[in-house]
């Protein structure tokens, strides 16, 4: 059997591993994308090596500058990625020690596992920042599409079944909301991200003179005081992965809230609604039928919804049955976490162009918003509002619902005496009610959706996200 033998085995073992073993083991193809943090850490490791007297400075300065033409030769795509070196971490500092014969110091005080450990939560926190400013910007683009069609009036929906009326805004408000939350969860998240695991060791620490807390500050790893963040306990520190799932965790109620707001997209844009139109260049044809406009950046949104919550469930399935401390199950975290930054993030991109990019169909919205039955709950009011019961004022509307039916008229043009035929309380005035404006006008509680609560919401949120 073929043995190989990479950098990575120790003086313990008489022969490399098997060359299907070191294949089945290898990460390096999905871990290489760590590069620029783990060569970020060794900097800032390097460095306070010297401080502690374990690097001379000309040693160190040969490392930084290895370190640097490593960079440069990844960012030109000329770094060659060698399975055999196992992951992002042996392939770096076999070449640097190539290179640079102090590169074999770099390694002093730490193990791949606080290593690893570090490079993810560096990674994480890159990727962390921009997606909340791009959260912002899906909220901005719904905000900017609620305010173009501020007089757009849509049925409210329970049950897939008309409801009541509400101006657009006030639905698209409705996922402002939402994505709110979702990027507060994310920003408080960064707090539990942002603390240093580097100096943990392999489980143990170390018994050389380490400055855990430099590593910290060089690395960002601070508080709002400035002051550095660090692990507080070794063997959690190599094998906490809770910073992954927590994010993991938030990608998929952000996800699920992006399907939510695809599938009502997929609905309106669909001929039975056609309240909104979707710009050609965000849907696509049928390869069959010409007249097609099909949506399928939402429909991807939607369908994508399931894989970023199934990266949650593999997440909290690798970790539910390990011991401590680091145990190499913990390699299968990075495709499941990096699939989540990934498709979340061109999910959130994607949306935000889509919902620019789309308009709405005055017409059918009203022609919807019409219905009188929309508006039978304001019927009930208007009884309530002379003294009946509201249990009662609902049973006496729903039998007159029920007549109209019957007698195959809109619920608006039922005559007086045909009313009165239900009860004797229905006057002259009960069918002011169906004035479809007029009803949204009276909704001007916090949080309804009348009109002038809708706008002091729209400006609202223009000034939080200005």
């Amino acid at each position: 059997m073929k043995h190989t033998s990479p950098v990575s085995r120790s003086g313990r073992f008489a022969l490399g591993p098997a060359a299907d073993v070191a294949q089945f083991t290898a990460s390096v193809q999905f871990d290489w994308r760590l590069w620029r943090h783990d060569i970020l850490g060794s900097k800032a490791h390097a460095t306070m090596l010297e401080k502690a007297g374990l690097l001379t400075h000309p040693e160190l300065s040969a490392i930084l500058a290895g370190l640097d033409q490593i960079t440069k030769e990844i960012e030109a795509g000329k770094f060659r990625w060698k399975s055999e070196l196992e992951d992002v971490h042996m392939n770096i500092e076999a070449e640097l020690t190539r290179r640079v014969p102090a590169g074999a110091k770099l390694h002093t005080g730490r193990s791949r596992n606080d290593q690893v450990a570090l490079d993810m939560r560096l990674w994480l926190r890159d990727e962390t920042v921009p997606l909340l400013k791009e959260i912002s910007q899906l909220q901005l683009a719904l905000v900017e599409f609620g305010d173009k069609d501020l007089d757009v009036i849509i049925p409210g929906y329970t049950h897939l079944q008309r409801a009541q009326p509400v101006y657009l805004a006030h639905h698209l408000l409705a996922y402002v909301e939402m994505l709110e939350r979702d990027r507060q969860r994310l920003q408080q998240s960064l707090g539990r991200l942002n603390v240093c695991p580097l100096g943990s060791g392999a489980l143990a620490g170390s018994t050389l003179p380490l400055d855990r807390e430099m590593v910290a500050r060089l690395l960002g790893f601070v508080n709002a005081q400035g002051e550095p963040q660090v692990t507080q306990n070794s063997m959690d520190a190599v094998s906490d992965r809770d910073f992954a799932v927590e994010f993991c965790a938030n990608a998929a109620l952000l996800m699920v809230h992006l399907s939510r707001l695809a599938e009502d997209l997929v609905l309106w844009a669909g001929s039975e609604f056609g309240f909104i139109r979707i710009a050609d260049s965000y849907t696509t044809g049928s390869s069959l039928m010409p007249q097609k406009r099909n949506p399928d950046v939402a429909e991807l949104v939607r369908g994508k919804s399931g894989r970023v919550v199934g990266n949650l469930v593999a997440m909290l399935t690798l970790l539910k049955g390990l011991p401590m401390t680091y145990n190499r199950d913990l390699q299968e975290d990075k495709e499941r976490l990096f699939d989540s930054v990934d498709t979340v993030r061109a999910a959130v991109r994607l949306s935000a162009a889509m919902v620019q990019h789309t308009e709405a169909n005055r017409e059918r919205c009203l022609a919807a918003a019409e219905d009188p039955g929309l508006l039978a709950t304001d019927l009930a009011d208007y009884l309530v509002r002379k003294g009946i019961p509201f249990r009662k004022a609902h049973h006496l509307v729903g039998a007159l619902v029920a007549q109209a039916e019957r007698l195959g008229k809109p619920l608006n043009q039922l005559s007086l005496s045909e009313m009165r035929t239900v009860d004797k309380c229905f006057g002259p005035d009960a069918l002011e009610v169906f004035d479809v404006k007029r009803a949204l006008s009276e909704r001007n509680l916090t949080g309804a959706p009348g009109p002038e609560a809708v706008r002091a919401q729209l400006a609202r949120w223009r000034e939080l996200l200005a």
